[in-house]
């Protein structure tokens, strides 16, 4: 994740690019429940203010850099999409039409982190820095300053941005379990009950 960008802007034809191949993601039902509200300028100062309205705690924040990120991106899904497009005749056999209430997941999430992980890979693949953080308890406050209907949920904020040098998040060094720690094959890998390993 990078933090911290140069005053290089990204030029609307790299953003739109990027934006419509991410909107290629896989969604259940092919719903595709996503939309993305970009800022730029003095959008992205309101942002800020909106979710930091304390100058004095802007002021400490760690990440000085990603405050000044050229582009901000708000991905958002629709829940009540997966009920209507489960609703219709092809799905209706399912019983998730009932409302999002039906879904024992929920696959707005899902989709969306697909479409979120497809921009952050787009984005280092046309060698821009990208950065994903959440909105917390800030969604309702920037969803009423941009004008952001109720039905919409966002997955969080992207910065991005051309990289410039910067120091590394505190999770960076953060090992990574092996392979053979996450990957089970046929069987999950454990002590099974009569002492034998799987695997």
């Amino acid at each position: 994740m990078v933090r911290r960008y140069t005053d290089e802007p990204v030029t609307e034809d790299v953003l739109e690019q990027l934006l419509d191949l991410a909107r290629r993601a896989p969604s259940a039902g092919n719903t595709q429940p996503w939309s993305f509200l970009v800022l730029r300028d003095g959008d992205v100062d309101r942002y800020w203010a909106t979710t930091m309205p304390d100058p004095e705690a802007r002021s400490r924040f760690r990440w000085q850099g990603l405050l000044s990120a050229p582009v901000l991106v708000v991905p958002y899904v629709c829940p009540d999409a997966y009920a209507e497009r489960y609703g219709e005749a092809d799905k209706a056999g399912t019983g998730l039409g009932a409302g999002i209430a039906a879904w024992p997941v929920p696959y707005w999430w899902v989709d969306g982190g697909a479409v979120v992980q497809n921009l952050l890979l787009l984005a280092t693949a046309a060698g821009l820095g990208a950065c994903l953080f959440g909105q917390f308890e800030h969604e309702a406050a920037v969803r009423a300053a941009f004008g952001v209907p109720d039905d919409q949920r966002a997955l969080g904020t992207i910065s991005l941005g051309w990289p410039a040098p910067d120091e590394p998040g505190r999770s960076a060094g953060r090992p990574r379990p092996a392979l053979d720690q996450v990957l089970h094959r046929g069987f999950w890998q454990r002590e099974r009950n009569d002492g034998r390993s799987d695997g």
